[in-house]
């Protein structure tokens, strides 16, 4: 009997995408895990985390021991957020020494904006993967694979009649997600505006179920997985998407991008 293919992902769980990279991998018969450096607030879904403590000799010692126990039972080492289990410069001969393969996945402020040096790291990998189509500006070798996520916890909860709508609004940055656009622009409507910060994402999911509208971001050019989870609650989302990644978009599904102009 072939055995499985053994895959680790690591060292963070930002916006949850490794996690659920994970429990998909895992429906597919992949003996797949998530080893982060440390539990987040946010999304402290994890396999194993290192609890790293002390200074940095301290950390990396903790590092180093992890790759240790990890190399004998990985294939592949699928890394997030330009980070690895210990330093690039060791980090990929170690993996070509033992014959394991890799990736790089980025998921968004890890590459936009940087230059094509800043991110030359990635050709280390043997493979490179983004999220949308708009981040193949900063990476356009990479594979374009859109996140996922596991919809059975959602049950989708209509916007309310309420006379003054709820207007949720996420951000992990402030100033990337144009918070602060949004509350002017809040302040003069009829509505309410609750910002959701700094809460474990079960906790946060709950405030999303109770908006009527929701405010992904302004500036990026495409949604995030915070947008995903509000349509997957029934919500409409307002955000920012590049026209010419639409339209790219629209091409390589098959299909039209449901829309409503601003100007409506």
């Amino acid at each position: 009997m072939t055995k499985p293919l053994r895959v680790t992902h690591c060292p963070v769980n930002v916006a949850g995408v490794p996690w659920e990279n994970v429990q998909a991998l895992r429906r597919k018969g992949v003996d797949a895990r998530l080893v982060v450096f440390d539990r987040g607030t946010l999304h402290p879904e994890a396999d194993w985390s290192l609890d790293r403590r002390g200074g940095f000799v301290r950390q990396q010692l903790t590092q180093w021991r992890a790759l240790a126990k990890l190399l004998p039972r990985t294939d592949v080492f699928h890394f997030y957020f330009g980070l690895t289990l210990v330093p690039k410069s060791l980090q990929f001969p170690i993996l070509r020494a033992t014959r394991k393969k890799s990736v790089f996945h980025y998921l968004g402020s890890d590459i936009r904006g940087k230059s094509r040096d800043e991110l030359t790291y990635g050709k280390r990998a043997d493979a490179e993967i983004v999220g949308s189509f708009d981040a193949l500006r900063w990476v356009p070798e990479a594979e374009m694979i859109p996140p996922g996520i596991d919809l059975r916890p959602f049950t989708p909860v209509p916007p309310s009649d309420r006379e003054r709508p709820v207007v949720v609004h996420a951000p992990s940055n402030r100033a990337k997600k144009g918070t602060e656009d949004v509350i002017a622009a809040c302040k003069q409507l009829p509505v309410e505006l609750e910002i959701v910060e700094g809460l474990r994402h079960d906790e946060a999911r709950e405030r999303y179920a109770r908006a009527d509208i929701v405010i992904d971001q302004l500036y990026a050019g495409w949604h995030g997985v915070f947008a995903l989870e509000a349509m997957a609650l029934g919500k409409p989302v307002v955000t920012y998407l590049r026209p010419d990644v639409v339209e790219q978009a629209e091409r390589a599904y098959g299909t039209k991008v449901p829309l409503v102009p601003a100007s409506q």
